[in-house]
């Protein structure tokens, strides 16, 4: 849905029947505008809950100062502009004013009429892109509901779904693993958007991709001069993300010494910009990722453990796709969807064929891997059915997929026997004709899946 902006209201607040009609007139001069006139100051207070966009006040009204209506206004919303009009023309005045939070300050002269105009313009301007970003924040906490987001009905996705519910409760850290592929950076962007932080800003960084000499700066910002090519004061991630979420994916590919400026940066809660002295505090919710299994990094001596218990938090593993059961084929059609809508391709659908080959694959590159595989299908397949040989695989590892894990013998068995279930749609005659076994070994293997949650 596209973005329609709220109307503009304006209250006009001033006693001098003169400029009450000057300023009518140039908040009238859009017909667009709602003007609503008021002279006093406790008739505007009292009217606040029409939540105007913005307000002219004249600074000296008959029952209370503009100052005192100006603190008024904003602490009842701070959002709203206020642009004092003032016969005083002093400037410790009007600094004060600007200072307890004035979008503005006139004085009542000859060229009152031109700058009102574009102050009133200017303070709209700021208003309607306030209000667009809050929209589209709004949007995209929709487009990261858990259901939208996270596509899947599997056992082990629910698992996640119930993790996720508890997360956003709270403001604590959240660590997510798995593998590459998983989803780390989309669930973390679910977590920010159905939090109470989802109107601040989330701001991912990756840490692998940062070369380490510059990770410092990147993170905690610079001053001037600080290094060669530092121009300027430069804000860092943790700054910008200030109110918010900091997404720090692949954190375990930081550098050891980093590590612990990043610890006494998260203990502390404040930071130094690279080459200054001031201290700078911020209020962010982390949420850190990696592929890596943090618990034998610190083992390794690579990972510091102080560090890894406080970003902690709430660990969520995030399930590789082949443990997904079902969830590759609604996960496929939701890419199909997604990649017909954007190229007008029309309704497209998946041959009995094209499922079974999907179904029986491993995926080592997991959901990023299956999107890559949907979006060429989509465009090889004829006729609008996509038929298994418009299904290109390329698996890059050499090692058996069945062999990266080290398992027992009855696990490895689960493992075999659910995939070509998968692949055969559950015909546990066909499923046990392949494997040359007694169709009773697969309904025990079944009842011994269950009970073991496999």
């Amino acid at each position: 849905m596209d973005y329609i902006p709220e109307p503009i209201k304006i209250f006009v607040v001033e006693d001098d029947p003169v400029y009450t009609k000057l300023v009518q007139y140039v908040a009238e001069l859009n017909p667009d505008h709602v003007v609503s006139v008021f002279d006093s100051g406790k008739s505007c207070i009292d009217a606040l809950h029409e939540k105007p966009t913005i307000v002219t006040l004249d600074y000296s009204l008959p029952d209370m100062t503009g100052a005192d209506v100006l603190r008024a206004i904003k602490a009842y919303n701070s959002e709203i502009s206020v642009i004092m009009v003032s016969s005083q023309e002093s400037i410790n005045t009007a600094i004060e004013l600007l200072k307890q939070g004035a979008f503005d300050y006139i004085p009542k002269d000859n060229d009152t009429r031109e700058r009102l105009l574009n102050s009133i313009n200017n303070a709209k301007k700021q208003a309607s892109l306030k209000e667009e970003i809050s929209y589209l924040r709004e949007e995209i906490s929709h487009k990261y509901d858990f259901e939208k987001s996270i596509i899947g009905e599997s056992a082990a996705i629910k698992r996640v779904f119930k993790l996720l519910s508890k997360a956003v409760k709270t403001n604590i850290t959240v660590s997510i693993t798995g593998e590459t592929g998983t989803g780390k950076e989309v669930v973390a962007k679910a977590i920010h958007y159905n939090s109470d932080k989802k109107q601040k800003p989330f701001v991912a960084v990756n840490i692998a991709a940062i070369p380490e000499n510059l990770i410092e700066s990147e993170l905690f910002g610079h001053e001037k001069g600080a290094f060669t090519g530092a121009l300027a004061r430069r804000k860092g991630k943790f700054e910008e993300a200030n109110g918010g979420t900091i997404f720090l994916d692949e954190i375990g590919e930081m550098d050891i010494n980093l590590q612990a400026k990043l610890l006494r940066v998260l203990q502390e809660r404040e930071l130094t910009r690279v080459g200054g002295n001031d201290v700078v505090k911020f209020d962010v919710r982390v949420i850190v990722a990696t592929h890596r299994n943090l618990a034998d990094e610190v083992k390794n001596g690579t990972f510091r453990e102080d560090l890894y218990y406080r970003l902690l938090g709430i660990p969520i593993e995030l399930p590789p796709l082949r443990d997904r059961d079902n969830d590759v084929l609604l996960i496929a059609y939701f890419f199909l969807k997604q990649f017909s809508k954007e190229n007008k391709l029309g309704d497209l659908k998946l041959s009995k064929e094209a499922q079974n080959k999907l179904k029986g694959y491993s995926f080592p590159g997991n959901v990023r891997e299956l999107k890559s595989v949907i979006d060429l299908a989509a465009v090889m397949c004829e006729d609008g059915i996509i038929q298994e040989e418009d299904i290109t695989l390329h698996s890059l590892r050499k090692e058996n997929e069945l062999l990266q894990e080290e398992m027992s013998l009855r696990d490895y068995s689960f493992r075999i026997i659910r995939h070509f279930l998968n692949k055969y749609d559950n015909n546990v005659l066909k499923v046990a004709d392949k494997l040359d076994i007694g169709k009773s070994s697969i309904y025990r293997y079944l009842k011994e899946m269950k009970e073991a949650g496999f």
